[in-house]
């Protein structure tokens, strides 16, 4: 058997774009062989996955699934909303949330964790389907809440299918009281979330560098009226307020009753679930939001390849 060198590694590698263990495994083997080797790689789909990985994949499924006081969301994308209609992408992506919810929505224990019905992780089942599909995917990111006592309520926007969509919201409700009344307020404020796109629970949880660039820019803009020094800064902090009312989760409007805002329902709500009622955290996962989509001319595409 030939001595696969590190350096036989990184051949192959830099042909295929395929994975370390990957390239050490083909030369294992094909006795060294870099042609046959290369061959192995195409013939099991990962060369021509690495290959994929450069298109942008921003369509695809979020995904939510609970059991008990726990419960996950994960974002799994590809590259065209046609394959994420597939039921083969759809009982992918219920499987992989389903061995999230085991691990409890960890990300890094979640790739690693074996597909249901697979000798093969999650990532390395992934990689499979891009070389059945042709199309770029990933794991992009997963989270999860467990409380006690309390429970974890989820809630899917434009749904495709039970527990997968577009937007996928996970809020973690603590308290003592009705599990079922409380379940269903969860329900309702997830259902907010995944309107208001809040920053954060509390004033407390915003992230402190968010708020100062916004007193930046509204201390700019208030210098702009001329008026003195101590004038502007409760200009500025009239605008910081009116900033926590759209951003902060407990100070919005509830949308089902924008007369109240979340604090004063989740207070009022604690009557009749017969116990207080905590918000302790929430998730709201927007498919492919933050992803920069390549915008392509069509017709020039066409164009260019006549030219040939």
């Amino acid at each position: 058997m030939a001595n696969i060198t590190a350096t036989m590694v990184k051949e192959l590698r830099d042909q295929t774009g395929a994975g370390m263990m990957d390239c050490k495994a083909a030369l294992a083997e094909t006795d060294g062989e870099m042609e046959a080797a290369v061959d192995w790689l195409r013939a099991k789909g990962i060369s021509k996955a690495a290959k994929k990985a450069g298109r942008v994949a921003a369509e695809g499924l979020v995904a939510v699934a609970g059991e008990g006081n726990k419960a996950v969301v994960v974002e799994v994308n590809a590259e065209t909303d046609f394959v994420a209609r597939g039921e083969t992408f759809q009982s992918m992506v219920r499987g992989i949330v389903d061995v999230a919810l085991s691990v409890g929505g960890d990300f890094e224990k979640l790739s690693n964790a074996p597909f249901p019905g697979s000798d093969k992780t999650v990532a390395e089942h992934l990689q499979e389907m891009v070389g059945q599909t042709g199309e770029n995917m990933s794991l992009r990111r997963s989270a999860g809440f467990e409380v006690s006592p309390g429970v974890v309520a989820s809630y899917m926007h434009s749904a495709v299918a039970p527990g997968l969509g577009r937007i996928g919201v996970l809020v973690a409700l603590e308290s003592t009281g009705d599990t079922e009344k409380l379940a269903a307020f969860g329900r309702q404020i997830a259902m907010h979330i995944a309107a208001t796109n809040p920053l954060a629970v509390d004033i407390d949880g915003m992230d402190a560098s968010v708020v100062e660039r916004e007193r930046a820019v509204y201390r700019e803009q208030a210098k702009e009226s001329g008026k003195p020094d101590e004038i502007i800064e409760k200009m500025v902090e009239g605008r910081i307020r009116k900033f926590y009312e759209e951003s902060v989760l407990l100070k919005q409007a509830f949308v089902i009753d924008p007369d109240q805002t979340i604090e004063k329902a989740v207070a009022a709500a604690a009557s009749d679930i017969g116990a207080p009622v905590k918000i302790v955290g929430f998730s709201r996962f927007a498919l492919g939001e933050g992803i920069e989509k390549e915008e392509t001319d069509f017709a020039a595409e066409v164009a260019a390849a006549t030219r040939g």
